[in-house]
């Protein structure tokens, strides 16, 4: 079994095509070949703080995984990161461990990036006049970066509750080549931009929905357990189209299960992210259009990406 840190499993994903791997596992999660039981999980309230479990496997693929990723939020107070955690590869064949990836929750980040990045490909406008993001965080950095791949916008306004932590943000993100504005509001974001990503732990609405134009695609990526919710379940009642990353984990996590809950949304109406990928659903048709992506994280994405730096690492 070998045990890899996180130094070289940076150096193994600059060697694979994430965004594809990706994609390949929505479709085959879509097209029933993935096996992928109920999310795990433990709340913490003293301090804020979640555990997730995710575990699966396709059908046919040499491993399983069993991801263990953990958020708590406070932890930039005391100088730590707010993520960590570890995956787990398990030989299908024979239940043998393969490795242990202590990647200290980057491959989760990575892996939830590169979903916002194909759900903009698939359904944000064209063109892209300014991305909105909610939150100062490592989402709100890496959704932005990845976002590279799919449009060639730079302009980003940013909304989040501490003045120092955008401070950072704009900063860093300047650095990076994006010209970052501050907002007083979200809704200040929505004026000004016309794809939104959200990657905040709130648990209640930030954006309503008057504040959200046609033509607006947004990538819900926070509301990753039953508490938290970024969105106006209003949003997704408007919406013209309304995709999930997994219909049957969004009806009971995320911003999709708030608004069916609140009975404002029809269920037959979702699509998951995989039929659209692979055509058989359509994704965004017209430029008024308003677009929902509801993006729990699905244990798919850990399958897809842990094989994947695995089979790049070099022989031992």
């Amino acid at each position: 079994m070998r045990v890899v840190g996180r130094a070289s499993i940076e150096e193994a994903l600059a060697r694979i095509d994430v965004l594809e791997s990706i994609a390949q596992g929505f479709v085959a999660y879509s097209s029933d070949r993935a096996v992928v039981p109920p999310v795990g999980e433990l709340v913490f309230e003293e301090p804020p703080g979640d555990v997730h479990i995710k575990y699966g496997y396709l059908r046919g693929d040499e491993f399983f995984v069993i991801k263990i990723a953990s958020g708590y939020y406070e932890n930039p107070k005391l100088g730590l990161p707010s993520g960590n955690g570890m995956m787990l590869l398990f030989r299908q064949r024979t239940g043998e461990p393969a490795a242990v990836l202590l990647d200290e929750g980057y491959l989760t980040d990575v892996r939830t990036a590169a979903a916002g990045a194909l759900a903009a490909r698939h359904l944000a406008p064209d063109p892209v006049r300014g991305i909105g993001v909610l939150g100062c965080g490592v989402q709100a950095r890496l959704q932005a970066e990845w976002l590279r791949a799919v449009t060639d916008c730079r302009r980003i306004s940013v909304w989040g509750r501490r003045a120092e932590r955008i401070d950072a943000y704009r900063e860093e993100m300047a650095a990076r080549g994006f010209e970052v504005q501050a907002a007083a509001d979200p809704s200040e974001v929505a004026a000004s931009c016309n794809l939104i990503v959200t990657t905040t732990p709130a648990t209640e609405p930030l954006l309503n929905e008057a504040a959200v134009r046609p033509g607006t695609h947004i990538t819900a990526v926070g509301s990753d357990t039953p508490a938290k919710q970024e969105l106006d379940p209003a949003i997704l009642a408007r919406a013209d189209l309304v995709v999930a990353d997994s219909r049957s984990q969004c009806l009971v996590r995320g911003e999709i299960a708030h608004a069916v809950r609140a009975g404002l949304l029809d269920q037959q109406r979702l699509v998951e992210l995989g039929e659209v990928i692979a055509g058989t659903a359509a994704g965004r048709s017209s430029g008024d259009q308003i677009t929902v992506a509801d993006l729990t994280g699905v244990a798919v994405q850990d399958i897809q990406i842990a094989a994947a730096v695995y089979r790049a690492l070099p022989p031992e």
